[in-house]
């Protein structure tokens, strides 16, 4: 499930987001400042952002620059194509002028997290960096080596770290990797992915959700 933040002063129109995304399966967190915004993106990183550019204490045009990799679909009443064009060129990904169509921008939110997901192979979660590619996590400057199977399953519970995922849910995710894994060996997967881990700092990052699957620990 993609996480996407919406960053909106105007409760209603936040709220309408918020329910219209988590119908479509989306995980949505909310933040209504430029100032929260930045809060919010220090303990979690979302695939996408819907931004506002009118936001009391950091307004949009000065929060743009702080957001690094993650893409801005900007959802402004503004209209001048100069700001626009401004924007574009400063980092956003897109922009769309209130009101708006919320199918329009369901289809644009799609367009963009599918360019994401195929160009995105680095992760990050905590002070866990994954590198996708190279089937390796950076923890505390340490090299961390995962087999494959291994990384498909970490890169599925750091793009979704804050709910659980269902056993069967992994195992049809990482069937291209493993297409003979099964449940009992896919809890010894995540056991070493756990010891490797634990093995850096002593933490440990991923936990057990009874009757559900598995989670990164917040």
């Amino acid at each position: 499930m993609s996480r996407i933040l919406i960053i909106d002063d105007d409760e209603f129109i936040s709220n309408l987001l918020e329910e219209s995304l988590t119908n479509h399966g989306y995980f949505v967190s909310k933040a209504f400042s430029g100032t929260e915004a930045l809060l919010v993106l220090e303990k979690n990183q979302p695939d996408l952002i819907l931004m506002d550019l009118m936001l009391p204490g950091l307004c949009g045009e000065e929060l743009l620059p702080k957001i690094n990799t993650i893409p801005v679909i900007v959802i402004s009443a503004k209209t001048d194509v100069t700001n626009k064009v401004n924007l574009l060129l400063g980092g956003a990904v897109d922009y769309l002028t209130k009101p708006f169509d919320m199918n329009e921008l369901l289809a644009r939110i799609n367009v963009q997290l599918r360019k994401r997901n195929l160009l995105s192979t680095v992760f990050s979660y905590q002070d866990i960096t994954l590198y996708a590619d190279k089937l390796t996590v950076m923890l505390n400057n340490t090299e961390i080596r995962l087999t494959r199977t291994e990384c498909a399953i970490l890169k599925l519970l750091m793009q979704n770290p804050d709910m659980p995922i269902g056993k069967t849910t992994i195992l049809d995710y990482i069937s291209h990797d493993t297409p003979d894994c099964t449940e009992r060996s896919l809890k010894q997967h995540i056991s070493n992915i756990r010891r490797k881990l634990q093995a850096v700092n002593g933490n440990d990052y991923i936990e057990a959700v009874y009757g559900i699957g598995f989670k990164m620990k917040s």
